[in-house]
Order: C-alpha cells, then structure tokens, then sequence
C-alpha cells in the first residue's frame, strides 16, 4: 500500500528496486565475503605461507628504520631536543591506531587492510577514499625511503672506496640534482625479491631486519660516549607547535606496523598471528625510537642537525673522530632501509590486489602468476612508478604526503571500530580494543590533531590527490565495482555469529 504524503515518481527518481546513487555509494561489502574471497585473485590464489614471526619481521621491517636513519634530520630542527617527546606522541598515536587495526585484522583477516574494513563498514565511497589514501600512504613512502636510502649509500661508498655518486646522479631536481638513480635501484632490487614469491620475500626481509636492530644497538654504544647533558638544556626551544610538528612528520616512521594486515590473505593462521604482529612490531620499534633519538640528541647539539638524512652515520664520525664506524653504521643502513622499501612496497601490490579484485580499480592489478602466487604485473606496475617518483621528488615533500595519508586512513580505521562493533556486536574477534569507544575516539582525535600541524602546501597536495582519485573513482570504480554488479537491489544480508 503506497503513503498518501509519498510525492508522485517522476522521471528524476531512480525505478523501483533500482537504489539512488547514496544508496550505492553507501554500499557495504560483507564480511564473511570479504574472507571467503581471500587469496582470489585473477587465474590464481595468493599462497599461504607466513606465521607470527615472519609477520611480525614485515611489521617491523616495513616501520624500523625510517625514522631514525632517514627522517631524523628533518624532524630535530623542527622541535630542538624534544624530538625525543615528539617520537612519544607520534607512537603514541599509532598506538590507539594499532588498537584498532589488531582487533580488525582478527575480525576481517585480507589483504586489503583498512581499506577492506572501511568497505565492510563505511560503504564503498569512504572505502575508496581510504583506499586512495593507502596508495598515497605505501606509494610514496617506498619513494621517501628509497631517497634516504641513496643518502646511506654515498656515505658507505666515501668510506669505503673514497668516491660518491656525483650530485646530478645521486638527488632529485628540488634538492640541485637531476636523476635520484640510487632510489630507482633499491626500489628496483625490492621488485626482484617480491616477484620470487611472498616466502622468500619475508626470509630476505628478516635478515634485514635482524641486521638494522644490530646496526641501532651499536650506534647506542659508542653514541652514549659522546653524550652531553647541555644538548637538552633547552629542550623545547620552538614550543608545542614544534614538538607537534616534528610528530607529524614522525608519524611517517610509525606507517609500518600496518603492513602486517595487507599480508592477511598470504598468513597461515591470520585472526591468531596478525593481531599479535602488529602490536608486538609496535612495541619494539617504539623503544628502539625513543632510545636512540636520545643518544643521538645527546650527542649531537640540535642546531646542527642540517636536514641530513644519514645524521646517525655523521654523529658516530663526530663521536669517534674516526671513519670507519660512521661507515659500518653506513653499511647496516644501506641493508636496514632496503628492507622498508621491500615491505612497504610489498603493502602497495597487495592493497591495489584488493581493490582490483573489488572492480575498483584495473584486473591487471588482481592478475597472480600460477608459478610464484604473486602478483606479478600488479609488482612490476607499482615498482616503476615508485621507483620514478623516488628518483624525482625531494625526501621532505614525500614524507609529509605520506604522513597525511596515512593519518587519514588510520582515523577511518578508529571509526571502522565503532561502527563494526554496533552493526556486528556478535562476531568472532580474535582481539578487541579495551576501553571501547574511548580508546578509538582518542586514536580518531590524535589523527585528527597531528593532521592538523602538517603545512598548508601539504594540505593542497592532499586535496589535489584526493580530487584526482574521486573523479577517477565516478569515472571508473563506480561503473565496474563487482559488489553492485553482483547485488544490483543494494541488499546486504548477512548472518551473525
């Protein structure tokens, strides 16, 4: 029986059965067909090969690393000494944020991370706008790192056989050099290891690993030799606005714990082993951070940390008037930052493997080889153009778009928290965030704050990217998406268990 107050159909309505545009943007992809697609992808499946210590290997070699040996020099000039409390407050942060991500990715354990949970829970619109994010957030951190990389490879080169790359070779235009082409061949090296398949990826990547620990528990060592407690005697002189700042940028250091969720369709046993990876990667990497940037402040006066981004390897040449152990640390460091380069890189394929198995974006990306169970056309796509960008934008600019992109995407996975434990209070979940919604709110509003310090012009870059990445998701994403092809009336039924 039709409502009397219903006003007439006319042509600007959608037909019946038919859902009007919010409705489908509005869409949620279930989660039991969220895990039951895992692994799926175009003429192969993902395989299933890692456990807790492999994952927990990615999460740290996709997070440790790039804080202390890269973006150090960018962040001490901003806060002085309290750079330190900077380290605290950006961990911090990824601290609620981790809280989130471990009871999700023991809830909804795939490939797609906080992406797939915003589908699951925001509809497909939001999904897409975090999903965006995500390529901001992994792609250009692969380029960032990869640009310190090149910094630690001059360093080891002049200790070792007295020559470096010449300037034109070895920085992009913005920083007086044309063509970055040691960031192009690390980035290129990641590439060959993730074709070989995800097994050996993650055995390369723990010897890395295991290698930068080494390398950072040495330079504590002869670090705290050269400490001076008058380095901290003004310990905050750019105030809160500084400490704040300098976290923001921090906050790129922290990204990686995160890549242990985008290995959920390739985990042997994930809604186990993934919530304890992440938040046992957390936890070492955050001691690890506070330790030495105390050492290396105390080292070395704030003034003089000039944007350099192989300052660990300088303040042990400065502390031991010698060069060879500023080159050992060189050597480690070359070896450490190519392991977040393999694992971050790695995040990128399988986040865009999730969103073309969705329609979203192009079936080339979801294509697995039947030999390796890789994505092999997805990883050879990603590494190119990251491995482009990495050898012709400056370190500073991509570490701040990384940083927004990820803050962003971590904030959705806070409200995805919520919203999953209203609308699905009964499922199964391996892990739950304690103090719900508070903590979550508190990781939302930290997101929020830290966003909030990053520059205008990286504001304007994030507008910019997310203007590109609606339009291409109206003119693409929302045509092809194979939940509306499969569930034309917008229905979504679902059993709780």
């Amino acid at each position: 029986m039709l409502d009397q107050g219903a006003p007439p159909q006319s042509r600007s309505h959608p037909a019946p059965g038919v859902p009007g545009l919010g409705a489908r943007l509005m869409r949620r992809k279930p989660v039991e067909r969220l895990v039951a697609e895992g692994g799926q992808g175009e003429g192969g499946t993902l395989r299933r090969s890692l456990g807790l210590w492999q994952l927990t290997m990615i999460s740290i070699g996709a997070t440790l690393g790039t804080g202390i040996f890269v973006v150090l020099g960018e962040a001490v000039p901003k806060a002085g000494p309290a750079v330190t409390l900077s380290f605290v407050i950006a961990g911090l942060t990824a601290l609620f944020s981790a809280l989130s991500y471990a009871e999700l990715a023991g809830t909804i354990p795939v490939s797609g991370s906080s992406y797939s949970y915003a589908y699951a829970t925001m509809g497909e619109l939001i999904a897409w706008i975090c999903g965006w994010c995500l390529v901001l957030e992994y792609g250009v951190s692969v380029a960032a790192v990869a640009v310190g990389w090149g910094q630690y490879l001059n360093e080891l080169l002049d200790g070792t056989i007295g020559v470096t790359i010449p300037a034109a070779l070895s920085a992009p235009p913005g920083d007086g050099g044309v063509f970055n082409l040691p960031a192009l061949i690390v980035v290129l090296l990641a590439m060959a290891f993730l074709l070989g398949g995800a097994r050996e990826s993650a055995r390369a990547n723990t010897i890395m690993v295991m290698v930068k620990i080494a390398a950072l528990l040495l330079f504590c060592l002869i670090g705290i030799q050269g400490f001076r407690s008058g380095n901290y005697a003004n310990f905050m002189p750019l105030g809160m606005a500084g400490v704040s700042a300098a976290g923001a940028t921090l906050f790129f250091s922290y990204i990686g714990f995160d890549a242990a969720s985008t290995a959920g369709e390739e985990a042997k046993n994930a809604q186990r082993d993934l919530p304890r990876a992440i938040m046992l990667s957390l936890v070492i990497v955050t001691a690890l951070y506070v330790v030495v940037a105390a050492v290396a402040v105390g080292a070395k006066p704030w003034r003089r940390f000039n944007d350099s981004e192989a300052a660990l390897a300088q303040i042990m040449k400065d502390v031991t008037g010698q060069t060879f152990w500023g080159t050992l640390l060189a050597a480690c460091a070359v070896i450490a930052i190519a392991s977040v380069v393999l694992t971050v890189l790695y995040g990128q394929t399988r986040i865009l493997f999730a969103m073309s198995r969705d329609g979203l974006v192009p079936k080339v990306f979801s294509r697995v080889h039947p030999k390796t169970g890789t994505p092999r056309a997805n990883t050879l796509i990603v590494s190119v153009f990251c491995g482009v960008l990495a050898a012709a934008i400056p370190l500073g600019q991509l570490a701040d778009a990384t940083s927004i992109g990820t803050l962003f995407a971590f904030a959705l996975v806070n409200v995805a928290v919520v919203v999953l434990r209203r609308t699905r209070p009964y499922m199964t979940r391996t892990f739950r965030v304690p103090l719900s919604p508070v903590l979550p709110a508190l990781g939302f509003a930290f997101c929020v704050w830290m966003m909030g310090s990053l520059s205008a012009v990286t504001w304007v870059v994030f507008g910019v990217w997310m203007a590109v990445g609606l339009v291409f998701y109206f003119l693409y994403g929302h045509r092809r998406s194979r939940l509306a092809a499969a569930d034309p009336a917008g229905t979504e039924v679902v059993t709780e268990k």
